[in-house]
């Protein structure tokens, strides 16, 4: 699966340009999944604005995103914050996977941040359980940020059959070092491929630092974005690999509660 690492900024509170920006680079690269960081299409830093900028499964963003992948055959996952359908008044920070079947498949973080310099608790509610995406055939299994430093979330993934792990991120600068030594980690503990994508650039009283990048299901590195600046770079991830890694290193096998 070739699967595109977009690392590029958010114009804060302007989802129509971050929109835009998402067409272009799905129009102008070859790929079947484009990945997106956490909050991408309004921004990370909105605070309060996060009211009237969230949308529901239906709003208008992600029917923009449908046609987009209608148009070009392509999927895409991104960050956006949602209304939360069983409680009015509630928004989670989520991730959506729009694919060219005209399916749209959510995931809301289930650890939102509040600490430091992180605000998410004052502005979202946790989600209430893992939600592995489905594309052409293929168990993807999504996590937000903070929630990689939670294992349980990949294991639960990994235990249901997942191809690939994917993380999107809005992680700054002061925690780098956490996040590169917890993404290659997570890939090696579950034999699985994984892809973090992770925001980029200030906003507010943050700076994001970059770095996306992904590894193999050996935790074998396959790309590393640079720091502190936009990019796109695709990767071809082999999920036939799994079968093997997981051969040679049976940690699902041994895990506890297996039912392998």
């Amino acid at each position: 699966m070739r699967v595109a690492l977009c690392q590029l900024r958010s114009a804060v509170g302007d989802v129509q340009a971050n929109l835009n920006r998402v067409r272009e680079v799905m129009e102008g690269t070859d790929a079947d999944l484009f990945v997106f960081p956490e909050t991408y299409l309004t921004g990370y830093m909105v605070r309060d604005r996060v009211v009237a900028l969230a949308e529901d499964m239906d709003g208008e963003s992600i029917n923009h995103l449908l046609e987009l992948a209608d148009r070009t055959g392509k999927a895409v996952v991104v960050g956006v914050p949602l209304n939360d359908p069983c409680n009015h008044g509630l928004i989670t920070n989520s991730a959506v996977m729009v694919t060219p079947d005209g399916r749209v498949q959510r995931y809301d973080k289930l650890h939102p941040a509040n600490f430091g310099p992180f605000e998410e608790g004052l502005y979202f509610t946790a989600g209430q359980t893992p939600a592995m995406f489905q594309l052409r055939g293929h168990g993807i299994g999504v996590c937000i940020c903070y929630d990689l430093f939670f294992p349980e979330i990949c294991k639960a993934y990994a235990m249901q059959g997942a191809d690939m792990l994917l993380c999107i991120a809005a992680s700054p600068v002061t925690s780098r070092t956490p996040f590169e030594t917890m993404v290659p980690a997570r890939a090696v503990e579950n034999t699985c491929p994984i892809a973090y994508v992770n925001n980029v650039g200030s906003q507010q009283n943050m700076v994001f630092f970059g770095g996306s990048q992904a590894y193999d299901a050996k935790g074998r590195p396959l790309a590393k974005l640079p720091y502190l600046r936009e990019a796109v770079e695709v990767v071809d991830v082999d999920l036939l690999q799994n079968g093997p890694a997981r051969r040679a290193r049976p940690t699902l096998r041994d895990s506890l509660g297996s039912l392998r």
